[in-house]
C-alpha cells in the first residue's frame, strides 16, 4: 500500500450526512452511505465525483440501520453494485424495515423514491453479517473488525486494518459513550490506531450536557405532571433507537396509563427481543433469567389503522403517545400534534435531536404559530418540554472520554457527521487535550493519510 486516503462524500448537514470513500491502490471501500433529513438543496451524497464508480467498489460497510447512514444503499445496488455489504445482523433487518418504509411513505406522498424494493432484496442477499469483534478480510489489503457503538441495536464502530498492519482506521458512526437502558457503552479496547474518523453531533461548545440518567429522571417526572393534570403527552421519536430507549424506561415506571406506539417503530420494536445478545447486560439478565421483557408489557398499545388512532383521539382520559417521525417531518406524529396542540393540558415532549429547518426544530425555539404543508397553521397552547439527555449520541465530554478511553491514541482525528460549528468545536477541543492533528474536513474533501 503505497497511499491511503479518504473522501467526504456526506459530512455536514448540508448533504448526505454520513458516505465516507476510503481508497487504497487495491481497494474502495464505502464507509456508510445515508440521507440529510434536515436538508433541502443537497440531500443525498456527493457520488457523481470523478473517483467513485460503482463498478469499481469493492465493499460497503454500514455502522448502523438509521436512514442518515444506510438510506442509498439500496439505490447503489438497484444500479449496479454487486459487492458486499458488511454490517451486524440487527443493522441489516433494521436498514431493511427503514427502506421499505421509506418506499411506503413516499408512494403514500405520490413522490417517486430513488429505488424499489427490488434495491432493498439486492442489499439483504449481498449482506455479509458479522459479529462484534469477528476478523473479516473485505479487500486484499483491508482487514474489517466491528464493535459496539452503543448507538443503537446492532450499531457498531468500523476498525480498518489496512495492509499488513501498516494503517489502521476507526470510523465511529454514531457513539454513544455512556450505559443507557438499552445498550453497554461504546467499545474502546483497541491495540492498533492511526486515524480516528469521529462523529460531533453534539460536540460543539453549547451542545447539551444532560446524562441519560438525568434524561431519565426529567422524562418521568413530566409524565407524571401531565398526567396529574389530565392531559396527553405526545412523543416525537425515532422508529430505531430512541423509541425502544423510551419504551425501556416507561415500562420500568409505576405510570399507569395507557402507552400507544404509532407508525412503523411497532414493528421496529419486535426486533429487539430476536436480538437479545446486543442489549446490555442488565436487560440479557431481566429477559432470559427474570422473564421481564420490557417490550412486552399490557400497557403498550400499537396503533395500525386511524380508526385505532381516532379512539385516541375521542378518549378523555391520560395517555402517552410515541409516534414517528421524530423530527416532526411527516409520520402520525403530525395528526396527533393537530389534536393535542390547543389544549394546555397536553404536552409535547422532544427526545432527540431536530434538525435545522425542521418543524420540530422551529417548535423548540418558541414559535407558537406553526403552518402545515398543506397550508393548515397550528396554535401551540400545549406545553413544549425538551430532554436532551435520552440522545443516543454522546455529549462533548462523552466524545471527550471515548478518546481518552482508547487504549491506543491517534495521530489523526477527522471530525464528521455534524453541523458546522459543532465539527470545529471539537476539532479544536480535541487538538489542544490529546494534541494529535485534527480537521474537520468539508464536503468533497479528500485527505491523504498515508
Amino acid at each position: 500500500t503505497d497511499w491511503i486516503r479518504l473522501t467526504m462524500l456526506g459530512s455536514f448537514r448540508e448533504v448526505g450526512r454520513s458516505c465516507v470513500f476510503l481508497q487504497t491502490p487495491q481497494s474502495k471501500v464505502l464507509l456508510d452511505c445515508g440521507i440529510s433529513v434536515s436538508s433541502v438543496t443537497k440531500p443525498y451524497p456527493y457520488l457523481d465525483v470523478p473517483e467513485f464508480n460503482i463498478q469499481e467498489l469493492d465493499a460497503i460497510v454500514l455502522s448502523h440501520a438509521h436512514l442518515d447512514h444506510s438510506w442509498i444503499i439500496p439505490y447503489l445496488f438497484e444500479y449496479g453494485y454487486r459487492g458486499p455489504l458488511y454490517c451486524t445482523r440487527p443493522t441489516r433487518d433494521l436498514a431493511a424495515l427503514l427502506q421499505l418504509d421509506y418506499i411506503k411513505v413516499c408512494q403514500r406522498e405520490n413522490k417517486k423514491p430513488p429505488y424499489s424494493s427490488k434495491g432493498i432484496e439486492e442489499m439483504i442477499k449481498h449482506s455479509i453479517a458479522l459479529e462484534y469483534s469477528e476478523v473479516s478480510d473485505i479487500t486484499p489489503d483491508m482487514r474489517l473488525t466491528l464493535n459496539n457503538a452503543g448507538h443503537i441495536l446492532g450499531s457498531a464502530t468500523v476498525h480498518v486494518h489496512i495492509g499488513d498492519g501498516l494503517y489502521n482506521v476507526l470510523y465511529t458512526g454514531d457513539i454513544k459513550y455512556e450505559n443507557t437502558k438499552l445498550l453497554e457503552r461504546t467499545y474502546t479496547d483497541y491495540a492498533r490506531l492511526e486515524a480516528l474518523i469521529i462523529e460531533a453531533t453534539y460536540g460543539g461548545d453549547n451542545s447539551p450536557t444532560q446524562t441519560f440518567a438525568e434524561g431519565e429522571r426529567d422524562l418521568v417526572a413530566a409524565l407524571k405532571t401531565g398526567i396529574a393534570r389530565g392531559g396527553k403527552t405526545l412523543i416525537p421519536a425515532f422508529a430505531v433507537g430512541r423509541a425502544q430507549d423510551i419504551i425501556a424506561i416507561l415500562t420500568q415506571t409505576d405510570i399507569e396509563v395507557p402507552m400507544y406506539l404509532d407508525g412503523m417503530l411497532w414493528d421496529a420494536t419486535a426486533i429487539y427481543p430476536a436480538y437479545t445478545e446486543f442489549l446490555s447486560r442488565n436487560l440479557q439478565t431481566m429477559i432470559l433469567h427474570k422473564g421481564v421483557n420490557p417490550f412486552v408489557d399490557p400497557r403498550l398499545k400499537g396503533i395500525g389503522s386511524s380508526k385505532e388512532r381516532q379512539a385516541v383521539f375521542d378518549n378523555k382520559e391520560p395517555c402517552i403517545v410515541i409516534s414517528t417521525s421524530g423530527m416532526l417531518n411527516g409520520g402520525p406524529a403530525i395528526e396527533y400534534l393537530q389534536r393535542f396542540c390547543e389544549d394546555s393540558k397536553n404536552a409535547l415532549i422532544f427526545v432527540g435531536y431536530q434538525g435545522e429547518g425542521t418543524m420540530g426544530r422551529r417548535i423548540q425555539k418558541g414559535w407558537k404559530d406553526i403552518q402545515l404543508e398543506n397550508g393548515k397553521t397550528l396554535q401551540l397552547n400545549m406545553e413544549i418540554i425538551t430532554i436532551h439527555g435520552l440522545s443516543d449520541h454522546s455529549t462533548q465530554r462523552q466524545l471527550i472520554n471515548f478518546v481518552s478511553f482508547l487504549k491506543k491514541k491517534p495521530k489523526r482525528v477527522i471530525i464528521n457527521h455534524g453541523e458546522n460549528t459543532n465539527c470545529l468545536d471539537f476539532a479544536r477541543l480535541i487538538h489542544n487535550k490529546f494534541r494529535p492533528e485534527t480537521t474537520a474536513p468539508k464536503n468533497l474533501e479528500t485527505i491523504r493519510l498515508l
